[in-house]
């Protein structure tokens, strides 16, 4: 079955918010539905630097999504992209979607000028280390937050 991805279109709300809540699900996380609405307008905004998304569809029917944005760093003159969010339905991992929605966030990425696009994972999440050793290489960087 051919994977399609293609930018998330406003009609596409109810699946979006379907597989968005399912990602924050996984790492066991929920949002209140203001944090929801405010990212759904932004996905839309067309700012320079407000967050795009992109859908995977299976067969016709959605299963993936990313959500990935650029910022500008002070190691280069060109913006970075951070691809903030990956998910495919449990159902349909390791058929290519998740390596289909990076390729697609990278070659997002290239058309715009932009050669780094990096994202983090949990360390427990093995399944899609799995593809990310796959498709990219680790940095050795460790994330630090201040709560």
């Amino acid at each position: 079955m051919p994977i399609t991805i293609r930018p998330l279109q406003q009609s596409d709300h109810a699946d979006w918010h379907r597989l968005w809540t399912a990602y924050l699900t996984f790492y066991e996380t929920t949002l209140a539905d203001d944090v929801y609405a405010s990212t759904w307008q932004r996905l839309f905004d067309g700012g320079e630097f407000e967050p795009k998304g992109l859908l995977a569809l299976l067969d016709g029917r959605p299963v993936g999504l990313t959500h990935y944005l650029y910022h500008r760093s002070c190691w280069a003159k060109v913006d970075n992209c951070y691809l903030q969010d990956l998910f495919a339905d449990p159902e349909v991992r390791g058929k290519g979607v998740g390596a289909a929605l990076i390729e697609a966030v990278r070659k997002a990425a290239d058309e715009k000028g932009v050669t780094n696009v990096y994202w983090m994972t949990h360390e427990t999440n093995t399944t899609a280390r799995r593809l990310y050793d796959r498709v990219a290489r680790r940095t050795g960087f460790i994330e630090y937050d201040l709560l």
